[in-house]
C-alpha cells in the first residue's frame, strides 16, 4: 500500500515509517501539510497536532480515495469529532503500540475492499435484474415461504430484495446439486435459506423437507405449481417471458433452450411430457439440434 504520514513529531513518524517499510509498504513522510503532493495514497496517517485548517484541507483532498486515520494526543471536538465529520475514518491515541496502528490500517483496508466488492455485486445484481419486474409482489418475512415461478430470475430477485429489506444474510442450497442438503439445512439457524429446485424432489422427500423447514427462515423456489406446501407461498408465473433479447424463437430454438435449461432437473420421461412430445422425439431433437446430454456425477 502507498501510505502518507503527516506528523510533526519526527521521532514518532520515523518509527511508523520503519515499521511500515518492514511490512513491505511504500511510505512518504511530511512534517507539515504545507508541502503539496500529487501522488495517490491508500492510507493517510494525519496528526491532529497540526493546525485544524491544515487537517481539514488534507482530509478534503484525500478522503475520496484514501483511508484517513488520525494520530491524536488528546480527544476533543477539534482533534477527533470535527475531523471524522469531515471524512476521517478513525483515530488512535498517542502514545500507541505500533501493532495496534498496523491492525487499524489492515482493518480499514479490508473494510474498504469489502465495501467496493459489495458495491460491484449490487451493481451487477441491478444490471442482471433490470428487466425483472416484481413491483406487484408484496415482500414478506412470513417464513417458510414458497415461490412458484417459471422464472428463476424472478425468484432470485425476490430473495435478494427480502434479504436487503430485512437485513438477512443468505445461505444457498440447491436440492438438485447438493447431496448433503439435509445436513446443510440443519446447520443453518440465523441465515435466510434460499432453497432451489424444489420441483425435483419426490413427494416423500418434499414432505420430509417441509417438516425440517418448520420454524426456519427459508425461501423455497419451485419451477412448477405445488399443491401440498403447508406454509406461505407466492405465485409469480410470467405469461410473456422475455427470452433471447425479445426476439420470437422458432420451435426448434425454443425446444433447445428448454432442454438445455431443464434436462438436469428432470428425467427424460418427465421432460418430454412437459414439452408435449414423446421420449423418442426428445432423443431425435437432441440429435438434430446437437444437444449433448451430460452424465451427472454420482452422488
Amino acid at each position: 500500500m502507498n501510505i502518507l504520514i503527516i506528523e510533526n513529531e519526527v521521532y514518532l513518524a520515523q518509527k511508523i515509517v520503519s515499521r511500515l517499510l518492514d511490512d513491505g509498504h511504500s511510505c512518504d513522510f511530511l512534517e507539515s501539510a504545507n508541502v503539496s503532493l500529487d501522488k495517490e495514497y491508500d492510507i493517510v496517517l494525519l496528526s491532529t497536532s497540526l493546525p485544524s485548517s491544515q487537517c481539514k484541507e488534507i482530509i478534503r483532498k484525500y478522503k475520496e480515495h484514501a483511508i484517513i486515520l488520525l494520530l491524536v494526543s488528546y480527544i476533543s471536538d477539534e482533534t477527533v469529532t470535527d475531523p471524522i465529520k469531515e471524512g476521517a475514518k478513525d483515530y488512535i491515541m498517542k502514545p500507541f503500540i505500533m501493532d495496534e496502528l498496523v491492525r487499524k490500517i489492515y482493518h480499514y483496508k479490508e473494510w474498504q475492499s469489502v465495501k467496493k466488492e459489495l458495491a460491484t455485486m449490487r451493481a451487477y445484481l441491478e444490471f442482471s435484474f433490470k428487466d425483472v419486474n416484481i413491483s406487484n409482489i408484496q415482500l414478506t418475512h412470513d417464513f417458510p415461504l414458497l415461490i412458484e415461478t417459471n422464472s428463476s430470475a424472478m425468484s432470485d430477485k425476490i430473495v435478494f430484495e427480502i434479504s436487503r429489506k430485512f437485513d438477512l444474510s443468505i445461505k444457498f442450497i440447491s436440492l438438485n446439486d447438493t447431496p448433503t442438503w439435509q445436513k446443510d439445512l440443519a446447520k443453518c439457524t440465523k441465515e435466510l435459506l434460499y432453497i432451489t429446485d424444489y420441483q425435483v424432489l419426490k413427494k416423500s422427500s418434499k414432505e420430509n423437507l417441509n417438516t425440517l423447514l418448520e420454524g426456519k427462515k427459508a425461501i423455497i423456489c419451485s419451477l412448477e405449481k405445488e399443491d401440498n406446501f403447508p406454509y406461505s407461498r407466492i405465485s409469480c408465473m410470467q405469461s410473456n417471458m422475455n427470452i433471447m433479447n425479445n426476439n420470437i424463437m422458432t420451435i426448434n430454438e425454443y425446444v433447445k433452450l428448454m432442454v438445455l435449461t431443464f434436462q438436469n432437473n428432470y428425467p427424460d420421461t418427465e421432460l418430454s411430457k412437459k414439452l408435449g412430445i414423446s421420449r423418442k422425439s426428445l432423443w431425435e431433437k437432441r440429435k438434430k439440434l446437437g444437444i449433448e446430454k451430460k452424465k451427472q456425477a454420482k452422488k
